[in-house]
Parts: structure tokens; C-alpha cells; sequence
């Protein structure tokens, strides 16, 4: 596989990450000129960071600070083209976005996923990637599908 460079969100990608989320089903795919509206406005603390390989956007990562938290964040989105799945993209952004948290003197990342069988892959994804399961809130997301928090001190 070519290189993987991440790089902060561009407008030019947008196109491309809207395939992402589509392929995905991470979210309705309807929310990601809303979602980065505000990013491109100046007006976001929100992290943006796109994978990029052969010059095309693959995969991105989307993280927010916590409010009411002193240098806590969290990542709310990490989406790879299912294609490269399983390929380090996804792994690339994570490290990605805890190097520019750190250097930004943050100390917390935390991201939540399902207690769902149909997501033991994510939860395995972040424990290979250095993050502790911190918490588990039953039934959060709905009824028998709870929420599982993982956490990391950068």
C-alpha cells in the first residue's frame, strides 16, 4: 500500500469524505457539510484530520474537547474507506490526532463505541491502539446496546 500522509481537513475533500461516510454508514451522510461548516468558519475548536493516499481522502478522524474539562477530547468519528480497512489508515489518524493533541498540551483522549457483537473489531481496534476500557453504560446508545467508553492519557 502507498503511503498514508493525514493532513487537516480541506474543502477540496469533502467530496471524497462524503463517500466515506456513505460506504461506511458511520452517520447520514446529509451531516458532514453541517458537521464541517463551523471547522472551516474559524468558529470550531473541533480537529479535523484526513488521511490521504495517492492524493485521494480516505479515512478521517473528528475530535472535539469536552466541555466543562480541562484538556480532556474526544474522538466522536473515525471513518476508513472499507477498502483499506484493516490496512493502518485508520491507526495513522489515531496517532495523528494524539501527536497534534499533545503538542497542543491536552491530556485526555477518550472515545465511545458500541457494546455490540457487530462492533468486537472496533473495541479490539482501540485496545491495540494503547486506549483502556475506562466505562460501560448499559443500554445508553438503546435498549441492549450499551455504551463503552475507552480512554487514553497523551
Amino acid at each position: 500500500m502507498t503511503e498514508t500522509h493525514i493532513a487537516p481537513l480541506a474543502q477540496t475533500d469533502l467530496a471524497e469524505l462524503q463517500n466515506v461516510v456513505s460506504a461506511t454508514g458511520l452517520f447520514p451522510v446529509e451531516m458532514l457539510p453541517e458537521m464541517t461548516a463551523a471547522a472551516f468558519a474559524g468558529e470550531d475548536p473541533a480537529l479535523w484530520l484526513v488521511a490521504h493516499i495517492e492524493g485521494a481522502a480516505v479515512g478521517f478522524a473528528y475530535t472535539v474537547p469536552e466541555d466543562f474539562a480541562d484538556g480532556t477530547w474526544n474522538m466522536l468519528a473515525l471513518a476508513v474507506a472499507p477498502r483499506l480497512q484493516g490496512r493502518g489508515v485508520g491507526a495513522a489518524l489515531v496517532a495523528a490526532t494524539e501527536n497534534k493533541l499533545r503538542e497542543d498540551g491536552q491530556r485526555i483522549l477518550i472515545v465511545d463505541t458500541s457494546g455490540m457483537d457487530a462492533f468486537a473489531r472496533t473495541r479490539v481496534f482501540y485496545a491495540q491502539c494503547g486506549y483502556d476500557r475506562e466505562a460501560r453504560i448499559r443500554d445508553f446508545w438503546a435498549e441492549g446496546d450499551d455504551k463503552v467508553t475507552f480512554r487514553k492519557a497523551l
